[in-house]
């Protein structure tokens, strides 16, 4: 059986899809390729081979994380088992766990925040309730990590939380830290309970230096990640195909450490 798994995939509401994904090119400067619609991952997951996709969307405002996790829900729901869940949180919400034990119950298997468009530090004590509940639940954290204009999520706010939730599994999407991958690797390396994805990030770098920073981290803390509407997934495999990594650790960033993290009942 040949598992691939996208483990960062952005999907909104049709109505919306097309507004939401130019709003991510404009925040980061960058031109996205697609729509955001769940039907969109379908087709180009069918393409490339991709037999899981993990697909969320982030709340901005306290009021908007119920109806986002359910929405989540419902295309999980629809896809046929290709898709798989995280819910949202919102640091300023007056039931987190409340929201968080609904999003579970919703069938969603973490949560994923990104602290730079949500408006607050990734240590912030605001923040801290969400990664304790979380690590008391034993769900995983997908958190957008660093960008070199600001100083929500780079590896120095990152750290504290790993040292402060040692229990807590906590993913650093694109490589640990987006356009910060040395500091990244620097300070967040040889943390147990930390993973990072890699999308955003082999398209900035050379294969010499994406292999590096994956080996430094260790492939069994590794998850192949597009950053759906972004990139395009087949073009972001043929990335990480290009790497020179063998087939077992292929495997562990492919599938494998995401099986494990959020416990998906591959191969079983």
């Amino acid at each position: 059986m040949k598992e691939i798994v996208d483990c960062h995939c952005h999907i909104y509401p049709d109505k919306i899809a097309d507004k939401a994904s130019s709003g991510i090119g404009k925040f980061y400067n960058i031109p996205v390729l697609y729509d955001g619609r769940a039907e969109t991952v379908r087709r180009l997951d069918a393409y490339a081979g991709i037999t899981r996709s993990v697909i969320f969307s982030v709340a901005t405002k306290p009021a908007q994380v119920r109806s986002i996790n359910e929405f989540i829900a419902m295309e999980v729901m629809n896809g046929g088992g290709l898709f798989v869940g995280l819910g949202t949180a919102h640091p300023e919400s007056d039931d987190i766990k409340g929201d968080i034990k609904h999003l579970v119950e919703l069938g969603l298997r973490g949560v994923k925040l990104h602290h730079d468009i949500q408006g607050y530090k990734l240590d912030d004590y605001r923040c801290l309730k969400i990664y304790e509940i979380c690590e008391d639940m034993g769900l995983p954290v997908l958190i957008h990590a660093g960008d070199s204009r600001f100083d929500c999520s780079n590896p120095n706010r990152i750290r504290p939380v790993l040292e402060t939730f040692p229990g807590l599994k906590l993913i650093g999407a694109h490589l640990g830290g987006y356009t910060v991958w040395d500091e990244a690797v620097s300070m967040l390396c040889g943390f147990p309970n930390f993973y990072v994805d890699s999308s955003s990030s082999l398209y900035a770098m050379t294969p010499e230096r994406g292999r590096e920073i994956i080996l430094s981290y260790g492939t069994d803390r590794v998850l192949f990640g597009t950053d759906f509407p972004l990139w395009n997934p087949a073009e972001e495999l043929r990335k990480l195909y290009a790497l020179g990594l063998d087939e077992n650790e292929l495997e562990n960033i492919l599938w494998k450490n995401a099986n494990r993290l959020f416990k998906l009942g591959l191969g079983e």
